[in-house]
Formats: structure tokens, C-alpha cells, sequence
């Protein structure tokens, strides 16, 4: 096929293999904008660079009205000409305290935030059936939106890898979208920001094939929450993944150990009262009806990740009996998870950057009363104190780890650390990759880089300036390939990352600096610790 005959199908992109003209001759002859056609519709995007980006495509009806707090319900039929140019608004957001360089990144929001994002290589041929890779963001499910420069640095990435593969973000209500009480679950209306996300996969198989993507071939990727909420994915239904995803890869995020929706009722009593919705006979439905500034005012009120109770998240997921039927651990030990490939990993010092907030803890007996008011409230002192030997105040021990006496900003900042990120990050991830062992392929990785950051060293999400950098061996590159392969191997005489089994514990490590070369280590560190912390939050969940 020559290239001006290309042009013309790139009128209305239906994109599965490269073109095989050179990448001058194909961009001579190509439409000054891309085009897809979605229904009846046709939507218009943008070219940058070796991408073509659609943008702010609307996947639910707007969760405004009557249709705040409830499931999200699938776009009619798309008709007409739309341009897909600009982002569309984040969800309400939680305001974060502006302390430390952390305050509200998000500067445009709304209620009716819930539309995606697809970006494509720009040349392409019709009958396309390229890997689809799904990105869900984090932010604690507190903040965050579907805008990131990934879309265009992953089909970048992709094409200069031979491995070209479609990127697609959506939005998902976050703090909103984790309402939990009583109320709530008798409603059926639990963890509306997962089914955001789910039905934003579902919109995946309708409509990517229109952008050259192939249906069979979804990766699920996220971070942070984002990561969590691709762990709680697999777990959704009891397992039942209904065809939407083939993969999974998770950063820094694992099946945490959450209880039922009703033990997020104090939060939700303290919405109901702060809107003046306490005499209602119906407490949703009356919030439905609150006016946006009265309740966003509300909700900024409750505590966030960067406050004093940290990772006890007020805003998170739970088990609602629908979507989530039990604890996410217990899930996992009956097998009730998606039986796809994954790959999981962390940073080295996970709780760091959630440490800062509790630097007026110094003693002992101030760390105790403190997991006594947040992590155990149920827990005997007996079985706190086995905590407080398992992460004891020497700082040889805490994290930032393997940094000796250094970075111990308060007696108690490395403690803390060294707990909670074991607690959310660590131990889950451990948990659910021993579990799983021997039943689904499984890789797992520790991320090591940049460690010489003062008090923080390879700190929660620090493994994503790799990716930015875009180094040879970065886990994006492994991710572009296991999207593509079912494996993440790819680098020829690079070293070979096995597949995780009890037996080996085999994980692949990221070195301190951008130049270090990945290592194969054994997944092993602080093994009493952890597997007293993966017990202790099975029968004590948040």
C-alpha cells in the first residue's frame, strides 16, 4: 500500500501493523487531524509527534442530579461531530494540605468528569489489532485525574521498541466515589470510582478496535491507588473479569486489607451532619441533592493520605457485598481473582513520603497509642507491642532502608515509615504473590532507585522517574513488551527476570542510580515482620 492511499484511511482511523513506507514519507501525506468514527459519531483528535491523541471522550452519562452517588450508566449511542482535543475536568477532588510542597495539583474539576483518553502510533493501517495498555492513575483515591504525559511517552516508547502498542487513561470518581456506610450497601451503591474504572474497560472492548487496539489483548497498569484498583479489578465478581483484561501490572499498589463498607459509617455520618442532612429520612438521597460547593466543603474536612492518620484512608475502597464481596485478602486465599499473567513490585522505602505527618510521635509509648487510635483499633496491647518489636526504634532498621543513622528526622520518622509501608505496599503485595504462586504467572520487582534522596530515599512512586527518563531496562519498556508477549523479558543479553515461585522467591531488582544494571535478588527481607503484619491485618482489616 503506498502511503497516499494510507492518508486516506487515516481520514477515519481504524488502525494492525505499522505502515511499512518510511516515517517521512507517511507523515508527508497524512490529514492534518485524525479521525475515528464511534457509532454515528465522528470524533477528531490530535497529531503530536509519532501519536495521535483523542481526548475527553465521554464514557458514562454525567454522575450528576439524580445520578450522583449512583452506579455509572454507559453513554447512549455516540451521533454528530465531536472534537476530542482537551482533556476533559477531573472529579471533585479532596483538597490536600497545602504543607511541605504537597497541596491540590488539580486546577480544573466537575461533577461530570467521567471521559478517557486513547492515544495511537499516528501511522497506521486498517484491520489493526495492536496490544491495548489501560492505565488507571493514583492520587489515594483522594485526588488525581486521567491527564498525565504518559499517553504520548507510551506509544513513543512502543514504537521505538518495534512493539507499538494504544494507551488509554480514564477518569474515575475518587473521594466521592468511596462513600461507605450501611446506608450505602443497602443502596448498592459501594466503590462507585472501581465501577467508573470498570465500566471504562467495557467501553475499551465496544470501541478500541475503531482505534486499530485489539479487544484480547488489555493490560490493566496503575500506581499507587491506581495499582490497588487494578488488584481489586481482578477481584471484582469474585474473579470474574468478563473478558476485559488479559493482564495486570501493578506498582506500588496490591489486594490491601480492607473490611466491610460499614466501617466507613462514622465518615459518612460526619457528611450527612455537616450538610444538614441528619433529619432526613433518606441521608443519600438528601446528598444527592446537596449543592456541589456545600458538600466538596464537607469532604475537605476529613482527614487525607498527608494528614495526621496517614494511609488510614477515609476515602478508599471496601468490601460492599456487589463488586467486592469479602475482605480483598480473604478473596484472594479462596481464589476468587482473575486468573490472568501480573506483575507487581515496590519502592524500597514506601512510607516515607507518609511519615512527615506524624513527626511529633517520639516515644515508644506515643507510636502505640497511635496504632491503638488508627491500624488496631480492636487489637490487644499484647499484639501492638509484637508491632513495636517487629519495627523498633533503631534506625539501623527503619526506612529510608539500608541508610544506617541517616534520615532520622525524629526518634520515630523511621519506624513509622518502615511500618506503614510494609503495612499497605509490602506485605499485601507479599501476601497476594505467595498465594497466588503455582496457580497464574507472576513477576515481581523492588525498585531501589534513587536512594540517596534525603529522608525519603527510593520513596513511593520514585520508580516512575525511571520510566520518565525512559532508561534502557525501565519497567515501562518491560510493561510495552508483557503487554505485547505475556512476558517482560525483552532486552537481549539484559539479565533474565523469572517467574516468581515460592520455592525461588525470584524478583528482579532496580538499582540505586538510573545506570545501575537490574540484579535478580531473592524476596525475602523482614520475612518475620512481614508475615506477622499479613496475619495481624487479616484479622484486624481497616
Amino acid at each position: 500500500m503506498n502511503c497516499l492511499l494510507l492518508a486516506t484511511f487515516l481520514a477515519v482511523l481504524v488502525l494492525p501493523s505499522l505502515v511499512r513506507c518510511t516515517t517521512q514519507q507517511a507523515f508527508q501525506h497524512l490529514p492534518s487531524v485524525p479521525i475515528v468514527k464511534l457509532d454515528d459519531a465522528l470524533f477528531t483528535g490530535t497529531f503530536i509527534g509519532d501519536a495521535a491523541q483523542f481526548l475527553g471522550i465521554p464514557f458514562a452519562k454525567p454522575p450528576i442530579g439524580s445520578l450522583r452517588f449512583q452506579v455509572p450508566q454507559p453513554v447512549p449511542s455516540y451521533e454528530g461531530s465531536h472534537t476530542a482535543v482537551a482533556h476533559g475536568p477531573a472529579c471533585p477532588q479532596q483538597k490536600l494540605p497545602i504543607r511541605r510542597g504537597i497541596g491540590r495539583v488539580i486546577t480544573e474539576s466537575s461533577e461530570d468528569c467521567l471521559t478517557l483518553n486513547v492515544f495511537t502510533p499516528t501511522v497506521i493501517l486498517p484491520g489493526s489489532k495492536l496490544p491495548v495498555v489501560v492505565y488507571i492513575f493514583g492520587g489515594g483515591f483522594e485526588t488525581g485525574s486521567s491527564q498525565s504525559e504518559f499517553g504520548n511517552i507510551t506509544v513513543h516508547k512502543s514504537l521505538k521498541m518495534h512493539e507499538p502498542v494504544i494507551y488509554v487513561s480514564m477518569n474515575y470518581r475518587v473521594a466521592w466515589g468511596f462513600l461507605a456506610s450501611k446506608e450505602v450497601k443497602q443502596a448498592g451503591t459501594g466503590n462507585l470510582g472501581l465501577r467508573d474504572q470498570r465500566l471504562a474497560l467495557h467501553w475499551v472492548q465496544k470501541y478500541i478496535s475503531s482505534f486499530g487496539g485489539d479487544p484480547a489483548k488489555v493490560t490493566i497498569w496503575g500506581e499507587s491507588a491506581g495499582a490497588i484498583s487494578v488488584a481489586l479489578q481482578m477481584l471484582a465478581y469474585d474473579g470474574n473479569n468478563d473478558g476485559l483484561f488479559r493482564a495486570a501490572f501493578m506498582q506500588s499498589g496490591s489486594p490491601t486489607p480492607m473490611g466491610d463498607i460499614t466501617n466507613g459509617q462514622r465518615y459518612y455520618d460526619f457528611l450527612v451532619d455537616t450538610t444538614g442532612c441528619n433529619e432526613a429520612i433518606d441521608t443519600l438521597e438528601c446528598l444527592r441533592a446537596v449543592p456541589q460547593e456545600i458538600l466538596q466543603a464537607a469532604v475537605d474536612k476529613t482527614p487525607s493520605m498527608f494528614s495526621y492518620q496517614s494511609l488510614d484512608l477515609v476515602w478508599m475502597p471496601r468490601a460492599d457485598g456487589i463488586f467486592l464481596t469479602d475482605n480483598f485478602q480473604r478473596l484472594v486465599q479462596q481464589g476468587k481473582i482473575a486468573n490472568v499473567p501480573f506483575i507487581t513490585g515496590d519502592c524500597d522505602d514506601e512510607g516515607t513520603a507518609f511519615a512527615f505527618s506524624t513527626t511529633n510521635i517520639t516515644t515508644s509509648e506515643e507510636f502505640h497509642e497511635y496504632l491503638k487510635a488508627y491500624w488496631a483499633r480492636n487489637a490487644t496491647d499484647e499484639e501492638i507491642d509484637r508491632i513495636l518489636l517487629m519495627y523498633p526504634q533503631d534506625p539501623t532498621a527503619g526506612s529510608p532502608f539500608g541508610t544506617g543513622t541517616r534520615d532520622q528526622l525524629t526518634p520515630q520518622f523511621k519506624r513509622i515509615a518502615a511500618f506503614q509501608g510494609d503495612a499497605v505496599f509490602q506485605a499485601p503485595r507479599r501476601f497476594l504473590i505467595y498465594e497466588r504462586s503455582g496457580k497464574q504467572k507472576i513477576w515481581t520487582y523492588l525498585s531501589k532507585g534513587l536512594k540517596v534522596v534525603p529522608f525519603l530515599g527510593a520513596y513511593h512512586s520514585s520508580d516512575f522517574v525511571y520510566e520518565k527518563w525512559g532508561m534502557q531496562g525501565s519497567l515501562l519498556h518491560l510493561l510495552i513488551h508483557f503487554a505485547a508477549h505475556l512476558d517482560p523479558n525483552w532486552i537481549p543479553n539484559s539479565v533474565f527476570w523469572p517467574e516468581y515461585t515460592v520455592e525461588s522467591k525470584d524478583m528482579l531488582m532496580l538499582g540505586e542510580w538510573p545506570w545501575s544494571a537490574p540484579t535478580i535478588i531473592q524476596d525475602t527481607y523482614r520475612k518475620e515482620s512481614m508475615e506477622y503484619l499479613i496475619n495481624f491485618t487479616l484479622t484486624y482489616p481497616l
